[in-house]
């Protein structure tokens, strides 16, 4: 490769091109990318006739699903030097699993023959089909598959982002938190304990209850549950969106002695008095629980460039993609396609989902390159793995209709089994890793 240009089509296999972001002033250094540990000029453009942004489970899956098919000229832009399975940080929060079997290097997981791109999309422009990124590089695309993830708005309750810096509040939505969630529950002996979820789509919908049956067991087997009282606080009307499977978890609920405040949402922490302001909506009534421990889990949205893009569906303020719910192509950019949490179909955001959405994205786009017939649809398949023991899991597995979807047809998933809890501890680990980022499974 020349050291002061770079073609308009980078058809060959590339290695990541690493761009450092703007100053502070504004400014950007004269040589921003590095290539082989060398420098080169920052590229004033490049171009992919696909291209992908965000590397992480979707963007992935589809990327190998693309190679496989022998797509040519896929690019993927991510900025990051850390994969995570965050599946399992429900397990480091609740002291059944090590933070560090969470992590791989993204360069272990990103797919032969895909050009990566290590920056951080800014802005697109579907008009012009362009990408900028925040290092200032311009990528044109011929077509273009979203899927940046979702992001925490830790700001959107007073006193939350803060509260975070306290000795008792945590959370298992972040790696750097997770460990601290097992400590709290391991140091914890008698007072009160404060489990909430936000109102509004979230990264696995039923983390905010799994990590309160894991310590609840946890203080059962230490022979110290009847001196902690145990809030969870729910914005829903029951547990569960799906019946049989709320039913069980009303059950696991109550053998814990878990106090559930329904139709409520937490709405201020005020961290220096240790208490959670919750909103009940039912009644207009307001509430201040005094907490020894609080788990929160922020408030969810697109990120704040995918907003202000001309992607996002104008009627959702959370600026989601505006999808079609199945074939999972844009409404108005046919050359445009989302998938997991940044789209806005209206299935669970779970790793599952992204599972079966990433091989109707892949068929469908290699159709749109063909000007052939869109193939593939969604249904709207998701699964929350709940666990609701040290040693048990309800396999919540469903689809569009919000009936039972079960993938086992020889179980009884809608109770709480312990062959389960093995799935989630070792089997869905595996098949992430080794099946799922290869575009097998």
């Amino acid at each position: 490769m020349s050291t002061t240009t770079t073609p308009r089509r980078c058809r060959q296999v590339r290695p990541p091109v690493d761009v450092s972001p703007p100053a502070a002033d504004g400014t950007r250094p004269p040589t921003t990318p590095t290539l082989n540990g060398g420098t080169v000029m920052a590229p004033p453009a490049l171009h992919h006739r696909v291209l992908i942004l965000g590397g992480g489970s979707a963007g992935i899956d589809v990327a190998a699903r693309l190679r496989h098919a022998q797509a040519p000229d896929v690019g993927l832009i991510d900025p990051a030097e850390t994969h995570y399975y965050q599946p399992l940080w429900t397990l480091v929060g609740g002291g059944c699993a090590p933070a560090r079997e969470s992590a791989r290097p993204q360069a272990s997981v990103m797919p032969k023959g895909v050009a990566w791109i290590k920056d951080a999309a800014e802005h697109v422009d579907p008009e012009e089909r362009l990408v900028t990124t925040a290092g200032g590089v311009r990528v044109s695309y011929d077509h273009l598959v979203v899927c940046p993830g979702i992001q925490l708005d830790w700001h959107k309750i007073p006193g939350m982002a803060d509260a975070m810096d306290t000795p008792a509040v945590s959370s298992n939505y972040t790696y750097a938190t997770a460990p601290k969630t097992w400590e709290l529950i391991r140091n914890l002996r008698s007072g009160t304990a404060v489990f909430t979820m936000p109102a509004g789509p979230i990264k696995c919908a039923g983390a905010p209850q799994k990590i309160a049956y894991l310590a609840a067991d946890y203080w059962r087997r230490q022979g110290v549950l009847d001196d902690i009282r145990i809030v969870l606080v729910l914005p829903t009307p029951g547990m569960f969106g799906v019946k049989v499977f709320s039913d069980e978890l009303e059950r696991v609920a109550a053998r814990y002695g878990i106090e559930v405040r329904f139709n409520s949402e937490l709405v201020e922490v005020d961290a220096a008095g240790r208490q959670a302001i919750i909103v009940n909506h039912a009644n207009d009534s307001k509430e201040a629980v005094t907490y020894d421990l609080m788990h929160i889990v922020p408030p969810q949205s697109a990120p704040d460039w995918l907003k202000a893009t001309a992607l996002a569906d104008p009627d959702n303020p959370a600026g989601y993609v505006q999808i079609d719910k199945n074939t999972m192509q844009h409404t108005r950019y046919p050359n445009v396609f989302a998938l997991g949490d940044a789209g806005n179909s209206p299935n669970s955001k779970t790793g599952a989902a992204i599972r079966k959405q990433a091989p109707v994205v892949a068929r469908n786009l290699i159709a749109t390159v063909a000007n052939r017939p869109l193939p593939a649809s969604y249904d709207g398949y998701a699964s929350c793995p709940l666990t609701t023991a040290r040693n048990k899991m309800l396999l919540a597995e469903f689809d569009y209709s919000l009936k039972p979807a079960p993938s086992f047809p020889f179980i009884d998933t809608t109770r709480e089994r312990t062959d389960m809890w093995y799935l989630k501890r070792y089997g869905l680990p595996a098949l992430y890793w080794n099946l799922m980022l290869r575009g097998r499974a």
